[in-house]
């Protein structure tokens, strides 16, 4: 078997989230009355400290629901630019919301109160309203950076001086948990709606969630029925995904070793520029002084070990449940043995 770090989108079910899901209990959940699917979103608001959850079938829907459910066509949004939501959800606010992105800088995805107010416009009937402030952690283009959390209720804090909305793309919310210790639902506080995923590190086949107010989410079902996410007998899924938030979670802890030892062995090869500093969670990014990274990504995968190239001399590996420990030293013996054919 290949040493898959593509994604953490590429787990696949574990035998015992097999069995969960052959048993699990269902109904129609556009009706309302599929007991697994109203479990796991009681769940996700119970741990993010929310009122209410719903259950999605992608993080993309979970992202595009909260900015159609906050804002009004012709409003504008706050978002790094390199965000997931602004950069990987094909133009998906323009499309399904109709709403602008004004882009804020950030560092590794992670901008400051000052940026967002620097960003504001003044009252004025040419400019469009402004309505949310997104943010993203951990941050998928910044290499699975955590944002602090003294960072966030600044953010936060300049966002309700200003009456404007918060909503927190958390795709990979469980990772920033582990790696900071601190508590998802603490993560979550300052936000008036987050996104979580069950089917990156935790290892679910399907779904997302979208977890904010009673009001909200009940607004939010309508859209997402609208943008055709209303599930029938998705007890099925939501069982893999019930199963992977309770069994799932703490074992990212080895994710998040695995990464830091992919780095450290990566860090000392020649071609390969890496700041082991910023190798924070599951996410590895790093550059390489080879002919292209799509060609050096294509002969490790002909080799076994599967990367993903992210620009013309940068790569991506991302450490995850199909990973153990035992794969680091086979991909990083395969990394050294292609860079030298290649160089």
């Amino acid at each position: 078997m290949p040493v898959d770090l593509r994604s953490d989108t590429i787990t696949q079910p574990t035998p015992a989230m097999r069995e969960a899901m052959s048993r699990a209990e269902v109904g129609d959940d556009v009706f309302g009355d599929d007991p697994t699917v109203q479990r796991l979103e009681a769940r996700v608001a119970e741990i993010l400290g929310k009122e209410a959850a719903v259950y999605v079938p992608s993080g993309t829907m979970a992202n595009q629901l909260a900015i159609r459910a906050h804002t009004e066509p012709g409003d504008e949004i706050l978002v790094e630019a390199n965000a997931h939501l602004n950069f990987y959800e094909s133009g998906g606010p323009a499309a399904l919301s109709g709403v602008m992105c004004r882009w804020l800088p950030g560092v590794r995805g992670i901008f400051t109160a000052a940026d967002v107010e620097a960003a504001l416009r003044p009252p004025d009937q040419h400019f469009p309203t402004t309505k949310l402030v997104c943010a993203e952690n951990t941050h998928n283009r910044g290499g699975g950076s955590v944002w602090p959390l003294t960072h966030i209720h600044e953010v936060a804090a300049t966002a309700r001086k200003h009456h404007l909305r918060l909503h927190l793309d958390g795709a990979r919310l469980w990772n920033a948990s582990v790696a900071s210790g601190i508590l998802e639902r603490d993560y979550a506080a300052p936000f008036d709606s987050v996104s979580v995923c069950f089917s990156k590190g935790l290892g679910a086949p399907v779904g997302s969630a979208l977890a904010g107010s009673r009001e909200f989410i009940q607004r939010a079902r309508r859209f997402r029925k609208m943008f055709g996410g209303g599930m029938r007998q998705a007890g099925v899924i939501a069982a893999g995904a019930l199963f992977a938030l309770e069994h799932h979670r703490t074992r990212l802890a080895e994710d998040h070793a695995n990464a830091r030892a992919l780095a450290d062995g990566l860090a000392r090869l020649p071609h390969v520029e890496l700041d082991r500093a910023t190798v924070e969670t599951n996410i590895v990014l790093f550059k390489v002084k080879v002919a292209s990274a799509a060609a050096l990504a294509q002969e490790l995968d002909r080799q076994g070990v599967r990367v993903l190239a992210t620009g013309p001399g940068s790569i991506r590996a991302v450490t995850n449940l199909m990973v153990s420990k035992a794969d680091i030293p086979v991909a990083l013996e395969t990394f050294a043995k292609v860079l030298k054919q290649m160089a």
